[in-house]
Formats: structure tokens, sequence, C-alpha cells
């Protein structure tokens, strides 16, 4: 269990850091999903991923959180500079635009904002974000459009009428 667990830590940082906008807090929460995913090993049924499985956990622990802590929704922002590293190739018009990418889609509300990062940026179906966040897929879909249609605006680019 725990080499898999060391494969996916990457990952759990990744959507830690989405859900919590904090180094810190995104640490905390990937410290806990492996001390539960150890503690409940034995639950883990082989022959499914482990990813999923993991990703999970993770939302499970942040929303326990974000109830008993009750954050507001939109609260805890990424700075995109912190978060975001380039390998010194890309050019600055790019830096500038993912910089600004980064920042609206940390500008989006948490729901969205987890939704949006588990379809497109860990890549996972519908059904698989759904089942992670333990939604409809109709909700998913609809937070993507919502999130879509906040992200176009931002940019200014108008849609087809």
């Amino acid at each position: 269990m725990r080499e898999h667990l060391a494969a996916q830590l990457a990952r759990l940082w990744r959507y830690a850091l989405v859900l919590s906008g904090r180094r810190d807090v995104a640490e905390d929460l990937v410290q806990a999903t492996c001390l539960r995913a150890l503690e409940r090993a034995e639950q883990f049924q082989p022959g499914t991923r482990i990813d999923h499985w993991l990703l999970t956990i993770l939302h499970s622990i942040w929303m326990n959180e974000v109830r008993s802590r009750r954050i507001r929704m939109g609260r805890g922002f990424v700075d995109p500079e912190v978060a975001l590293t380039t390998d010194g190739i890309a050019t600055a018009e790019s830096q500038v635009f993912a910089n600004e990418m980064v920042a609206r889609v940390q500008a989006l509300p948490e729901a969205q904002r987890a939704t949006v990062f588990l379809a497109y940026v860990e890549e996972m179906t519908y059904r698989e974000t759904a089942d992670i966040l333990g939604i409809p897929i109709g909700t998913v879909m609809s937070r993507l459009s919502g999130a879509r249609a906040t992200l176009v605006a931002a940019t200014g680019v108008k849609g087809k009428s």
C-alpha cells in the first residue's frame, strides 16, 4: 500500500492545493489522507483505481474541514506566481496568460474549482469526477458549464451568437 500511496503524493498535493488554496493546508490534507488510507487499507478494493480512492478520501476530509470550520466559498486563493512553476522555455506572454488563467480558475467558487481540476487537469471522466465529489453527473456538467462561462466572460472573448 505504501508504494502505491507514494506514487500518488504529487497528484494528491495538487488536488489539496486546488481545494484549499494554501500550501500549508494542502500539506495537512495530504498527510491526513495518507494516514486515513493506511489506517483503512483493508477497505481498498483490489482491481479498482487507487488514485480515485485516495482522491475521494482527500475530498471527504476537506469537506469535513469545511463543515467544521464553516469556511465560506471562495476563500483561500492561491497566488498564481507561487502555484505556477515554469521551466524557463515558455515565453513571457504565455507565462502571463497562464498566471491570469490560474488566477481566474482560483477565483471560481470552490465547488466549480474542484470540478474543473478533476475533469480538466486530472482528466477524469464526468462519472469519475461525480463519484469523487459525491454528486450527480448532471451537477458535474452544470458546474463545468458554469465555470466555462465564467472563464470565457473573464477573458472578454465573445461566444458564438
